[in-house]
Protein backbone atom coordinates (compact mmCIF):
# COMPACT_ATOMS: atom_id res chain seq x y z
CA UNK A 1 0.00 0.00 0.00
CA UNK A 2 1.35 3.56 -0.93
CA UNK A 3 2.39 5.71 1.62
CA UNK A 4 -0.16 8.07 2.78
CA UNK A 5 0.84 11.71 1.30
CA UNK A 6 0.92 14.10 4.11
CA UNK A 7 -0.94 17.48 4.76
CA UNK A 8 0.52 20.82 4.18
CA UNK A 9 -0.31 21.20 8.13
CA UNK A 10 1.41 18.16 8.67
CA UNK A 11 4.51 19.34 6.68
CA UNK A 12 4.92 22.07 8.53
CA UNK A 13 4.83 20.84 11.90
CA UNK A 14 7.04 17.90 11.10
CA UNK A 15 9.64 20.33 9.77
CA UNK A 16 9.24 23.86 11.92
CA UNK A 17 12.34 22.41 14.18
CA UNK A 18 14.69 22.86 11.64
CA UNK A 19 13.55 26.39 10.06
CA UNK A 20 14.79 29.58 10.79
CA UNK A 21 13.55 31.46 13.55
CA UNK A 22 11.74 34.06 11.15
CA UNK A 23 10.28 30.67 9.30
CA UNK A 24 9.18 29.04 12.53
CA UNK A 25 7.44 32.21 13.35
CA UNK A 26 5.63 32.33 9.98
CA UNK A 27 4.73 28.64 10.50
CA UNK A 28 3.35 29.07 14.06
CA UNK A 29 0.59 31.80 12.53
CA UNK A 30 -0.31 29.11 9.79
CA UNK A 31 -0.64 26.53 12.33
CA UNK A 32 -2.94 28.45 14.39
CA UNK A 33 -4.89 29.78 11.48
CA UNK A 34 -4.84 26.84 9.24
CA UNK A 35 -5.77 26.77 6.59
CA UNK A 36 -7.83 30.29 6.65
CA UNK A 37 -4.15 32.32 6.68
CA UNK A 38 -2.72 30.83 3.28
CA UNK A 39 -5.96 31.57 1.68
CA UNK A 40 -4.96 35.34 1.46
CA UNK A 41 -2.24 37.35 -0.09
CA UNK A 42 1.39 36.97 0.31
CA UNK A 43 1.34 40.58 2.09
CA UNK A 44 -1.95 39.70 4.25
CA UNK A 45 0.23 36.02 5.27
CA UNK A 46 3.47 37.99 5.96
CA UNK A 47 1.39 41.17 7.85
CA UNK A 48 -0.88 38.56 9.98
CA UNK A 49 2.86 36.81 10.78
CA UNK A 50 4.81 39.80 10.89
CA UNK A 51 7.97 38.66 8.83
CA UNK A 52 8.56 39.49 5.72
CA UNK A 53 7.18 39.09 2.07
CA UNK A 54 10.37 37.10 1.16
CA UNK A 55 10.16 35.29 4.46
CA UNK A 56 6.68 33.94 2.92
CA UNK A 57 8.03 32.90 -0.49
CA UNK A 58 11.11 31.04 0.65
CA UNK A 59 9.26 29.14 2.91
CA UNK A 60 6.94 27.83 0.58
CA UNK A 61 9.88 26.95 -1.89
CA UNK A 62 11.34 25.26 0.46
CA UNK A 63 8.41 22.92 1.06
CA UNK A 64 8.58 22.25 -2.27
CA UNK A 65 5.85 24.41 -4.11
CA UNK A 66 8.62 26.40 -5.81
CA UNK A 67 6.81 29.98 -4.68
CA UNK A 68 3.63 31.20 -3.00
CA UNK A 69 0.85 30.39 -5.84
CA UNK A 70 1.81 26.53 -6.06
CA UNK A 71 1.49 26.51 -2.02
CA UNK A 72 -1.85 28.67 -2.25
CA UNK A 73 -3.15 25.54 -4.93
CA UNK A 74 -2.06 22.67 -2.97
CA UNK A 75 -4.14 24.15 -0.33
CA UNK A 76 -7.37 24.49 -2.23
CA UNK A 77 -6.70 21.24 -3.57
CA UNK A 78 -6.44 19.70 0.13
CA UNK A 79 -9.51 21.50 0.88
CA UNK A 80 -11.43 20.51 -2.63
CA UNK A 81 -10.71 16.82 -1.79
CA UNK A 82 -11.87 17.22 1.85
CA UNK A 83 -15.09 19.40 1.26
CA UNK A 84 -17.15 16.49 0.28
CA UNK A 85 -20.46 15.23 0.68
CA UNK A 86 -21.66 12.25 2.20
CA UNK A 87 -22.45 10.53 -1.30
CA UNK A 88 -18.63 11.14 -2.45
CA UNK A 89 -17.16 10.44 1.04
CA UNK A 90 -18.74 7.37 0.82
CA UNK A 91 -17.19 6.59 -2.26
CA UNK A 92 -13.59 7.60 -0.75
CA UNK A 93 -13.97 5.11 2.24
CA UNK A 94 -15.53 2.37 0.46
CA UNK A 95 -13.33 1.85 -1.75
CA UNK A 96 -10.04 1.31 0.03
CA UNK A 97 -12.04 -0.15 3.46
CA UNK A 98 -9.84 -2.68 5.41
CA UNK A 99 -11.29 -6.21 5.78
CA UNK A 100 -12.49 -6.90 9.27
CA UNK A 101 -16.15 -5.71 10.74
CA UNK A 102 -16.95 -2.43 10.39
CA UNK A 103 -17.47 -2.03 14.46
CA UNK A 104 -13.79 -2.65 14.70
CA UNK A 105 -12.81 -0.51 11.47
CA UNK A 106 -14.96 2.28 13.57
CA UNK A 107 -13.93 2.18 16.71
CA UNK A 108 -9.91 1.93 15.45
CA UNK A 109 -10.80 5.15 13.27
CA UNK A 110 -13.05 7.31 16.42
CA UNK A 111 -9.71 5.86 18.85
CA UNK A 112 -7.19 7.75 16.36
CA UNK A 113 -9.15 10.79 16.26
CA UNK A 114 -9.39 10.75 19.88
CA UNK A 115 -5.34 10.91 20.14
CA UNK A 116 -4.85 13.42 17.42
CA UNK A 117 -7.52 15.43 18.82
CA UNK A 118 -5.46 15.72 22.33
CA UNK A 119 -2.40 15.94 20.45
CA UNK A 120 -3.00 18.84 18.58
CA UNK A 121 -4.77 20.83 20.96
CA UNK A 122 -3.13 23.99 22.55
CA UNK A 123 -3.14 23.42 26.28
CA UNK A 124 -3.07 26.92 26.42
CA UNK A 125 -6.02 27.72 24.02
CA UNK A 126 -8.05 24.93 26.01
CA UNK A 127 -7.17 26.65 29.46
CA UNK A 128 -8.34 30.13 27.87
CA UNK A 129 -11.56 28.57 26.46
CA UNK A 130 -12.60 27.27 29.63
CA UNK A 131 -11.76 30.63 31.89
CA UNK A 132 -14.13 32.72 29.37
CA UNK A 133 -16.89 29.95 29.74
CA UNK A 134 -16.37 30.37 33.54
CA UNK A 135 -16.38 34.06 34.23
CA UNK A 136 -19.41 34.69 35.92
CA UNK A 137 -19.50 38.59 34.47
CA UNK A 138 -20.02 36.69 30.98
CA UNK A 139 -23.10 35.02 29.20
CA UNK A 140 -22.44 32.38 27.41
CA UNK A 141 -24.47 31.33 24.35
CA UNK A 142 -23.81 28.50 21.78
CA UNK A 143 -25.27 27.37 18.45
CA UNK A 144 -24.13 24.95 15.28
CA UNK A 145 -25.15 23.93 12.44
CA UNK A 146 -27.40 21.03 11.06
CA UNK A 147 -25.60 18.41 12.46
CA UNK A 148 -23.62 20.08 15.26
CA UNK A 149 -26.30 21.88 17.31
CA UNK A 150 -26.95 19.01 18.70
CA UNK A 151 -23.48 19.63 20.53
CA UNK A 152 -24.48 22.85 21.29
CA UNK A 153 -27.63 21.76 23.17
CA UNK A 154 -25.70 18.93 24.93
CA UNK A 155 -23.43 21.62 26.10
CA UNK A 156 -26.31 23.55 27.62
CA UNK A 157 -28.34 21.21 28.64
CA UNK A 158 -25.08 20.93 31.32
CA UNK A 159 -23.81 24.02 31.50
CA UNK A 160 -27.08 25.52 32.58
CA UNK A 161 -26.33 23.30 35.78
CA UNK A 162 -22.95 24.49 36.30
CA UNK A 163 -23.62 28.17 35.78
CA UNK A 164 -26.36 30.74 35.03
CA UNK A 165 -26.60 33.05 31.86
CA UNK A 166 -26.26 30.06 29.32
CA UNK A 167 -28.33 30.42 25.99
CA UNK A 168 -28.79 27.97 22.85
CA UNK A 169 -29.22 30.38 19.96
CA UNK A 170 -30.71 28.74 17.00
CA UNK A 171 -28.85 29.11 13.31
CA UNK A 172 -32.10 30.85 12.39
CA UNK A 173 -31.79 34.21 10.74
CA UNK A 174 -35.63 35.10 12.36
CA UNK A 175 -33.91 34.29 15.55
CA UNK A 176 -31.00 36.31 15.46
CA UNK A 177 -31.87 39.48 16.49
CA UNK A 178 -33.77 39.31 19.61
CA UNK A 179 -30.65 36.72 20.52
CA UNK A 180 -28.08 39.19 19.16
CA UNK A 181 -29.84 41.91 21.55
CA UNK A 182 -28.53 40.10 24.72
CA UNK A 183 -25.02 39.69 23.72
CA UNK A 184 -22.93 42.32 24.92
CA UNK A 185 -18.66 42.63 24.78
CA UNK A 186 -17.07 40.69 26.06
CA UNK A 187 -20.14 37.55 25.89
CA UNK A 188 -18.80 34.33 25.26
CA UNK A 189 -20.62 32.62 21.98
CA UNK A 190 -19.23 28.56 21.65
CA UNK A 191 -19.62 27.69 18.25
CA UNK A 192 -19.81 24.09 16.30
CA UNK A 193 -18.97 24.02 12.65
CA UNK A 194 -17.37 21.32 10.97
CA UNK A 195 -17.78 20.43 6.92
CA UNK A 196 -19.52 20.99 4.91
CA UNK A 197 -19.46 24.73 6.75
CA UNK A 198 -22.89 25.93 6.58
CA UNK A 199 -23.56 30.14 5.69
CA UNK A 200 -26.26 30.61 8.47
CA UNK A 201 -23.89 29.55 11.07
CA UNK A 202 -21.11 32.72 9.56
CA UNK A 203 -23.53 34.52 9.45
CA UNK A 204 -24.43 34.68 12.74
CA UNK A 205 -20.96 34.17 13.91
CA UNK A 206 -20.41 37.72 11.80
CA UNK A 207 -22.85 39.55 13.46
CA UNK A 208 -22.39 38.64 16.92
CA UNK A 209 -18.41 39.58 16.97
CA UNK A 210 -19.61 42.34 15.51
CA UNK A 211 -21.63 42.80 18.64
CA UNK A 212 -17.77 42.02 20.99
CA UNK A 213 -18.72 38.66 21.48
CA UNK A 214 -15.76 36.36 22.10
CA UNK A 215 -15.85 33.66 19.80
CA UNK A 216 -14.59 29.69 20.93
CA UNK A 217 -14.98 27.74 17.86
CA UNK A 218 -15.12 24.04 17.58
CA UNK A 219 -14.25 23.14 14.35
CA UNK A 220 -12.53 20.28 12.13
CA UNK A 221 -8.73 20.02 10.66
CA UNK A 222 -10.20 22.32 7.61
CA UNK A 223 -11.63 25.03 9.37
CA UNK A 224 -14.84 26.56 9.67
CA UNK A 225 -14.68 29.95 7.85
CA UNK A 226 -15.77 31.63 10.93
CA UNK A 227 -12.51 30.70 12.70
CA UNK A 228 -11.68 34.49 11.04
CA UNK A 229 -13.78 35.85 13.69
CA UNK A 230 -12.87 33.22 16.77
CA UNK A 231 -10.47 34.30 19.55
CA UNK A 232 -9.89 30.74 20.24
CA UNK A 233 -9.93 28.05 17.96
CA UNK A 234 -9.93 23.80 19.20
CA UNK A 235 -9.83 21.54 16.19
CA UNK A 236 -11.36 17.77 16.27
CA UNK A 237 -10.44 15.03 14.32
CA UNK A 238 -13.41 13.71 12.58
CA UNK A 239 -12.89 11.23 9.55
CA UNK A 240 -14.40 7.97 10.12
CA UNK A 241 -15.26 5.19 7.68
CA UNK A 242 -19.07 6.00 7.17
CA UNK A 243 -20.59 8.45 4.64
CA UNK A 244 -20.66 10.91 7.81
CA UNK A 245 -18.04 12.48 9.90
CA UNK A 246 -17.90 11.69 13.76
CA UNK A 247 -18.41 13.79 16.56
CA UNK A 248 -16.93 11.53 19.34
CA UNK A 249 -14.12 13.85 19.31
CA UNK A 250 -16.11 16.99 19.36
CA UNK A 251 -18.11 15.13 22.65
CA UNK A 252 -14.40 14.81 24.17
CA UNK A 253 -13.87 18.31 23.87
CA UNK A 254 -17.51 19.58 25.21
CA UNK A 255 -17.26 17.18 28.36
CA UNK A 256 -13.86 17.96 29.33
CA UNK A 257 -14.70 21.61 28.64
CA UNK A 258 -17.81 21.00 31.21
CA UNK A 259 -15.83 19.56 33.63
CA UNK A 260 -12.78 22.25 33.41
CA UNK A 261 -15.38 25.32 34.33
CA UNK A 262 -16.70 23.22 36.66
CA UNK A 263 -13.75 23.21 38.42
CA UNK A 264 -13.20 26.61 38.33
CA UNK A 265 -16.55 27.04 39.43
CA UNK A 266 -17.32 24.29 41.78
CA UNK A 267 -18.61 26.36 45.01
CA UNK A 268 -21.20 28.03 42.65
CA UNK A 269 -21.53 24.70 40.85
CA UNK A 270 -22.10 22.75 44.27
CA UNK A 271 -24.74 24.97 45.78
CA UNK A 272 -26.63 24.94 41.85
CA UNK A 273 -26.62 21.22 42.39
CA UNK A 274 -27.79 21.27 45.47
CA UNK A 275 -30.39 23.37 44.50
CA UNK A 276 -31.28 21.45 41.61
CA UNK A 277 -31.60 17.86 43.37
CA UNK A 278 -33.82 19.57 45.82
CA UNK A 279 -36.04 21.00 43.36
CA UNK A 280 -36.11 17.42 41.42
CA UNK A 281 -37.08 15.55 44.61
CA UNK A 282 -39.57 18.12 45.11
CA UNK A 283 -40.86 17.27 41.62
CA UNK A 284 -40.44 13.14 41.99
CA UNK A 285 -38.78 13.75 38.62
CA UNK A 286 -36.79 10.55 38.48
CA UNK A 287 -38.30 7.10 39.02
CA UNK A 288 -37.03 5.72 42.93
CA UNK A 289 -36.29 2.64 43.58
CA UNK A 290 -39.10 0.37 44.90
Amino acid sequence: MAAETKTIEEELRGTIATMTRAERQLASHILRHYPVALLGSVTQLARGAEVSSPTVVRLAQKMGYGGYPGLQAAVRDELEARLVGPLAKHDLWAAQAPEGHVLNRFADAVMANLQATLAQIEQADFDAAAALLADPSRKIFATGGRITLAMAEYFVTHMKVIRPQVELLMPVSNAWPPALLEIEPGDVLLVFDIRRYENAVLQLVEMAAEQGAEVVLVTDPWVSPAAAHARIRLSAQVEVPSAWDSTVAIQLIVETLMAAVQDLTWETTAARMRRLEALYERARFFRGRK
